[in-house]
């Protein structure tokens, strides 16, 4: 049975970092990996795109304790986590949808996103991406840990599952269910939002980083 997005990870808040760290292929070492991606800038100020606990949060502070980071979320419960982990001076926290929580223009020096957009269809995340490239600072860049389709083939699978699953569904609804791109799709969006320039950082099982720049 499908779930709405937030009450899915609200229902779920408690077993939430367990899982992500022990059901996910290699995740202690892509959170970390992620982390050191972000920029170590004397306060730095990033962006994060499904913030959940903060899971890479907890790495990149011990990194860059100076940085101040900006998260959005849909789900309250997960937010609460996560502000109980850090003061304010470090994190402001938004609950919200990140395609509608307006982003601003040139304020941040990177963005980040976990493990969250792989619920979301190209058309949606080049819109997005194409927000978050305007949020960027000159210089700044995007970094992308997440899960990705094997094949096109698995790709359109997922995605007609979905739409047979929300059929008579509520225009505009948010379900949790995966629909991940293949990693040339997603690098296609990311190209189709205006940036020039995307690289494959490191990859483990389905779990991929890339960086969007320029």
């Amino acid at each position: 049975m499908l779930e709405e997005m937030a009450a899915f990870f609200n229902r779920r808040v408690e077993q939430y970092e367990a899982h992500q760290l022990t059901c996910i292929e290699d995740a202690a070492v892509f959170y970390p990996f992620t982390a050191r991606c972000l920029p170590l800038a004397q306060g730095a100020r990033v962006l994060d795109l499904g913030c959940g606990t903060g899971l890479e949060l907890n790495e990149y502070f011990a990194l860059n304790p100076s940085a101040h980071v900006t998260g959005i979320d849909l789900a309250h419960d997960m937010l609460a986590v996560l502000r109980e982990k850090f003061p304010p001076e470090r994190v402001t926290l938004i609950e919200g949808s990140y395609f509608t929580v307006p982003l601003g223009e040139a304020c941040f020096d990177a963005a980040v996103s976990v493990e969250s957009l792989h619920h979301f269809p190209a058309q949606e995340k080049a819109a997005l991406y194409a927000k978050v490239r305007r949020a960027l600072k000159k210089g700044g860049y995007l970094i992308v840990t997440d899960y990705f389709a094997r094949s096109q083939q698995e790709e359109d699978a997922f995605r007609q599952e979905l739409l047979r699953l929300t059929q008579g569904a509520p225009r505009g609804a948010c379900y949790h269910f995966d629909t991940p791109l293949t990693v040339q799709n997603e690098t296609q969006a990311l190209h189709s939002a205006g940036f020039s320039s995307v690289t494959l950082l490191g990859h483990w099982g389905a779990t991929h980083t890339l960086r969007a720049e320029g």
